[in-house]
């Protein structure tokens, strides 16, 4: 049995987009589609004494058919602004110093404008300190062809996977008829009955960044996400 799941790549993405990746085998980043304005590919949630607050990096949308893989930052400070908001709220959260220097360091020397890069730069530092040794490769080295269906089909195909795992919100459009005739298996991500963990300011929400996570609990934040 081998799993794949098919993601775009998110900014500094919520724990259940890393307990998807830790679901699978392999983790295809699918960043060759349409980049749309208003999503997590550039921003994401902190919490604030001020309440939640939107952390966005700029870019540039230079057409409607612009890629995420194509898409850059419009302005070159963004970092250091979404660090300094990130260090103002959570200094002093319990393991905010556990994991300051890593961050301030990955925010600061960022040496991007791509988009897709600076998501996955995170993204491969989160994994790092959650223990994921999901592999994670990009959809172009696959090559892959037909529709939006069919090129899902076709990555699972070739990285010899059994089963595709997806969230929930593909159930609009995923064709399983299609999976199951390429003796694909689908499994869906359940995102319900996630445990609350100390949280800075107010009351609990869980659609924050996983950052949130990490800074309240540290080295325990296995203990608060589903697949283990």
């Amino acid at each position: 049995m081998k799993k794949v799941a098919i993601l775009q790549s998110n900014y500094i993405p919520w724990k259940g987009y890393f307990d998807l990746i830790r679901s699978v085998d392999v983790m295809v980043i699918y960043d060759v589609v349409q980049y749309t304005k208003n999503d997590w590919r550039n921003r994401n949630i902190i919490k604030t004494s001020n309440g939640p607050m939107w952390l966005t990096i700029p870019v540039r949308q230079e057409s409607l058919e612009q890629t995420i893989h194509a898409t850059r930052t419009a302005k070159n400070n963004w970092n250091v602004k979404h660090w300094n908001a990130i260090k103002a709220n959570y200094t002093k959260a319990p393991y905010f110093s556990l994991y300051e220097e890593q961050f301030k360091e990955l925010y600061l020397g960022m040496d991007t404008d791509l988009l897709s890069e600076i998501n996955l730069k995170f993204i491969h530092a989160i994994n790092a300190i959650l223990g994921i040794q999901t592999k994670i490769i990009d959809s172009l080295a696959l090559n892959l062809n037909g529709n939006k269906n069919e090129r899902l089909v076709d990555a699972v195909h070739k990285l010899n996977g059994t089963h595709y795992v997806s969230g929930p919100a593909a159930r609009a459009y995923l064709d399983i008829k299609l999976f199951e005739e390429n003796n694909i298996q689908v499994e869906w991500m359940d995102y319900s009955g996630y445990p609350a963990y100390h949280q800075l300011f107010g009351a609990f929400t869980h659609e924050v960044s996983i950052l949130d996570l990490l800074f309240n609990v540290g080295s325990n934040a296995n203990r608060y996400l589903k697949v283990s």
